[in-house]
């Protein structure tokens, strides 16, 4: 993968026996500033669709697939395999593997919540968002039906699924000087 190969390399000896080997050092990370990412004009909002990668986002945005480290930054993604979404059969299948089936995951609770705010649309069509907070099942229990919800683990998956899927894209204008000041890191 492209992402690895721009970090430094490391003698490592993988096999342990005392014959290092020139690897590409996969721990280091490189951090956007904190006081960077909530400046919103250096970002599009990104929704990734069903199948889409890292690298086509980067061809499209920069047209430069291997830019496809620059979303990873960008969105804390640590581990591509686990952090970036899953299409939806992929996800399926994990859900399967670690719930045992699909009506298993839709058939046990995961958590209970509260629902403190429902979503409305004021008048001048801002959207409110719904509020909730996780709580016990005593909680659950003593809250009007109206107030709770009990969210199963197929839900809770997908719902941690897409909300993966909402990703930033540092802007272009901003690309060259990104990449430079990532290249004198490494």
């Amino acid at each position: 993968m492209f992402f690895f190969s721009k970090h430094p390399k490391i003698l490592y000896d993988i096999q342990k026996n005392n014959k290092p080997i020139t690897v590409q050092n996969p721990l280091v990370r490189y951090k956007l500033l904190d006081i960077l990412k909530p400046k919103t004009t250096l970002y599009y909002s990104y929704t990734v669709r069903d199948g889409q990668t890292p690298q086509f986002i980067a061809h499209r945005y920069y047209g430069d697939e291997t830019l496809d480290w620059v979303i990873f930054v960008v969105n804390d993604v640590i581990d591509p395999q686990y952090d970036w979404p899953l299409n939806y059969n992929d996800l399926l299948n994990f859900i399967r593997n670690k719930y045992g089936s699909i009506e298993t995951a839709m058939s046990t609770v995961h958590h209970y919540e509260q629902i403190v705010q429902t979503s409305s649309v004021l008048f001048d069509e801002t959207v409110v968002p719904e509020i909730v907070v996780q709580v016990d099942s005593t909680t659950y229990n003593s809250l009007p039906a109206s107030e709770r919800r009990s969210v199963d683990s197929f839900e809770y998956e997908t719902n941690v699924n897409d909300n993966k899927r909402k990703i930033k894209v540092l802007h272009k204008d901003f690309l060259t000087k990104f990449v430079s000041e990532a290249q004198s890191v490494f």
